[in-house]
């Protein structure tokens, strides 16, 4: 019996559902849709024939990832909650060893998203417009400003929403990965060189 769908998911068998590039494109894309949508819809979103999405929408409905809805063949409907998010739970951890699994198919999915916007001359990359963007930058922050990363980031999440409403005609996907790193400080060179230390 299938489950039913939830917005915070921090189960790992659910989690790894969404290992699956594909997976994770139709939860996006569902999203996308408004949150519910059509087989055929979908297949008309993704380029792909709708005969061979059903068996990864079945996975997701009986997982609890997605719910499925009354209809009959291609007229079947999908729906994914509102603001589903991953629960993370750091350490050794089977649900730890789930997300980082999601995270990867969901990297992938970015890098080819970025590769296709890449290869089209009509694609802008430069100015207000601007609609491709990738960019790694790597410092040093206070408690001050990791509040305010998380603030900005959650408005990120507001301004691609779901919900098609006038004027928003133009179909966007956002990745970001905020993560610590390790502080390994170095002898700096022989010559004179004194230990790196981080600023105040």
């Amino acid at each position: 019996m299938p489950r039913r769908p939830r917005s915070v998911i921090d189960q790992p068998a659910r989690i790894e559902l969404l290992a699956s590039p594909t997976r994770l494109e139709l939860v996006d894309t569902l999203d996308a849709l408004g949150r519910e949508a059509t087989v055929l819809e979908l297949s008309a979103q993704l380029g792909r024939p709708v005969a061979g999405l059903y068996y990864h929408l079945r996975l997701l409905a009986r997982g609890g990832v997605i719910e499925e809805l009354a209809g009959a063949g291609s007229g079947r409907r999908y729906r994914v909650p509102p603001a589903m998010r991953l629960r993370y739970h750091p350490g050794k951890t089977s649900n730890a060893r789930a997300v980082g699994k999601a995270i990867a198919s969901m990297l992938r999915v970015s890098g080819r998203d970025f590769a296709a916007a890449l290869r089209d001359p009509r694609t802008v990359a430069a100015g207000p417009q601007r609609a491709l963007w990738a960019a790694r930058v790597k410092g040093w922050v206070s408690a001050a400003d990791l509040s305010e990363i998380n603030r900005l980031i959650a408005r990120l999440g507001v301004l691609v929403r779901p919900e098609r409403k006038p004027g928003a005609d133009r179909l966007v996907a956002l990745s970001w990965v905020l993560t610590p790193v390790p502080v390994k400080i170095r002898r700096g060179p022989r010559s004179g060189g004194t230990r790196r230390r981080p600023p105040r």
